[in-house]
């Protein structure tokens, strides 16, 4: 039985360079195309598709900017052989641009802090453990210092939850965070600067110490109910 080529299909519809990437994408799903391996030509999928090339070196620049594909003058497009970062943009792009995209990316952030300590407890040692430990403790002398600054502490808190997720050992857990952490920015130094005002840094920190301690004891069965209660306090702070 023939198995059907994706770069083949005659394009009609949505946009044509919108159904390129999709051909190109499928090729590369359904393994006619695999890591590593040179795409066909301008030429060729101009041909095999039916369409301008115009068109094929406009998806191909998208699939380039998107790091599925990589160009190399002289030499061809290759599809790309590891994970690149680049590939989340059009997710979090399609986060940031919706209505209610304040609550959407606390929720996504929510799903993927639980899923993210259930792995780090799994595979937790006590050598894995010495870094967060020491990040929560710089994060406890930026908390108490004379000086304190809101960007100081949400520095610090970032470093300590990427601590957490370096555990993981999984690169794209170490972007969406990267890339989350960007996106909430604002309303974290905003949450922090009233925890300074309101002095609530013991609760703060409280709850910082609390994850830490879940993690030692390997407490999966906890891990919703410790999320939940970090959001809740983050969103009463922000609200404020």
């Amino acid at each position: 039985m023939n198995q059907k080529s994706y770069l083949n299909e005659s394009l009609g519809g949505k946009s044509i360079v919108d159904k390129i990437v999709d051909s190109i994408t499928n090729a590369i799903i359904n393994g006619e195309l695999k890591p590593g391996d040179k795409i066909p030509t301008e030429t060729e999928l101009c041909e095999s598709m039916g369409v301008g090339r115009n068109s094929v070196r406009e998806a191909i620049k998208i699939l380039d900017a998107y790091g599925v594909l990589h160009i190399k003058r002289a030499e061809g497009t290759f599809v790309n052989k590891e994970y690149n970062s680049k590939m989340l943009y059009p997710i979090l792009y399609g986060i940031i641009l919706q209505q209610d995209s304040a609550n959407q990316i606390i929720e996504l952030r929510k799903v993927i802090d639980i899923g993210i300590l259930q792995i780090v407890i799994s595979k937790l040692t006590k050598e894995k453990l010495k870094p967060i430990v020491n990040a929560l403790k710089e994060l406890e002398n930026e908390i108490y210092s004379p000086e304190a600054t809101a960007r100081k502490i949400f520095e610090a808190d970032v470093k300590f939850h990427s601590e957490i997720v370096f555990v993981t050992e999984n690169v794209m857990l170490e972007s969406i965070g990267y890339y989350v952490d960007k996106i909430t920015r604002q309303s974290r130094m905003h949450a922090i600067d009233q925890i300074l005002e309101l002095k609530a840094e013991d609760k703060f920190l409280e709850l910082h110490k609390n994850l830490v301690k879940l993690l030692v004891d390997k407490e999966a069965k906890s891990v919703s109910n410790i999320v939940e209660d970090h959001y809740q306090f983050w969103q009463k702070e922000a609200d404020e």
